[in-house]
């Protein structure tokens, strides 16, 4: 069984926080922040609201193609045109969603140049890289399951059933 660590509200304000000021600091401002669903998307909000900055959003967790890989085809064509897109999720966990969403807007034509990825945490061992995280974990040492506040009302079983999808996150 999964050794599952809550995250509260003011820690979870602090990480939006701690990613605002990377962003203001590191002299690079997106035109748009995308919430990749279901986990970023209330960090895309919170961080939208932090920034002043307009949100929009890409469900990759539903898996329906209208909802999850049009819009990054679109997105594809808007970093065409040179707008600057930040992406943020909750986690970087294996790096299977990031993988994901970077190949398929490759796929569709994006300017990598324009794009940016965010979480609140970042694994170090994940497969993939963020430009910016509020805290950093190592996957090989660390086993917590992290529950986010957005995830507090979740079914102990259904989050039992998320950490085992992978289980060398947890083992």
């Amino acid at each position: 069984m999964p050794v599952f660590t809550h995250i509260p509200h003011d820690e979870f304000v602090a990480a939006v926080h701690t990613l605002a000021g990377a962003l203001r600091d590191g002299g690079w401002t997106p035109d748009f922040i995308i919430g990749i669903g279901r986990g970023g998307l209330a960090p895309a909000v919170y961080l939208s609201h932090a920034t002043g900055l307009p949100m929009l959003s890409v469900d990759y967790s539903s898996q329906v193609e209208d909802f999850a890989e049009a819009p990054l085809v679109r997105l594809a064509e808007r970093t065409r045109a040179g707008e600057k897109l930040l992406f943020v999720d909750d986690i970087n966990d294996s790096g299977r969603t990031i993988g994901h969403i970077r190949t398929t807007l490759a796929n569709a034509g994006a300017t990598a140049a324009v794009l940016r990825f965010a979480t609140l945490i970042d694994n170090v061992s994940s497969a993939e890289r963020v430009d910016y995280a509020a805290r950093t974990i190592d996957r090989r040492d660390t086993k917590d399951w992290f529950v986010f506040p957005w995830e507090a009302v979740a079914p102990q079983q259904s989050l039992a059933d998320d950490a085992a999808e992978v289980p060398d996150r947890i083992a």
